[in-house]
């Protein structure tokens, strides 16, 4: 279950190919109307997805690093991984901008943004944040030392204004819905991805993608 959502998210949101959906993502995430999915420069990290956005539309400094992540299973400990993630994302730029971290010089690195997409069984919020301060041995309260990973609940019905944000998180969400309630009804997960594949081909879940791309889907889930 965790592995077939976890790789068609990334099929979904990860591939270059794809990336309009990533954009129309992120500007739900946002609140943003970029329109040009090229301003998205995408790479993988060890299955995350990294995600800079290159602003040339209003050339402030309105830079980020994006690290999205799916998770079908509640995992406490997303705010370290996401900061080992992160420390890699930011060596990798400080290498391809030849910054002088050494220097005496500030630089100006991208703002971070962390987000964790759930699709699991297990009845979470809508949005939560899960602080790397939980998992310290001697607590703190001044929040000196902080690393937050933003959670989204993005089982079917929940965080409706997300959803109506973003028609391919919303359909998305619908399909895995479809998979997992096909398969609770039949215990056959080959005609549970069928009937979710006809459904969403018959209603045109995201403009045609699922017709489309239906042997890739198929397998994605089936893997």
């Amino acid at each position: 279950d965790r592995t077939h959502k976890d790789k068609l998210f990334r099929f979904i949101f990860g591939k270059e190919e794809n990336k309009k959906y990533l954009l129309e993502l992120y500007n739900a995430i946002n609140h943003s109307d970029y329109e040009n999915p090229e301003d998205l420069k995408l790479t993988t990290l060890e299955d995350v997805l990294y995600i800079s956005m290159k602003n040339d539309v209003s050339f402030l400094l309105d830079y980020y690093i994006l690290l999205y992540e799916h998770q079908s299973t509640l995992n406490p400990n997303m705010p370290i991984r996401g900061l080992f993630y992160m420390s890699q994302l930011y060596h990798m730029w400080v290498v391809e901008q030849k910054a002088n971290v050494y220097g005496s010089r500030l630089v100006k690195i991208p703002t971070p943004q962390y987000v964790v997409f759930y699709n699991g069984e297990k009845d979470v919020p809508d949005k939560m944040y899960l602080h790397l301060s939980d998992a310290y041995q001697k607590p703190i309260t001044d929040g000196e030392y902080e690393w937050t990973a933003i959670m989204y609940n993005i089982n079917a019905d929940r965080n409706p204004e997300l959803m109506k944000s973003c028609k391919a998180l919303r359909e998305y969400a619908s399909f895995i819905y479809m998979v997992r309630e096909n398969y609770q009804e039949t215990g056959n997960l080959n005609q549970a991805i069928e009937q979710a594949l006809n459904t969403a081909i018959s209603e045109n879940y995201m403009d045609g993608f699922f017709e489309c791309y239906r042997s890739e889907v198929y397998m994605n889930v089936l893997t």
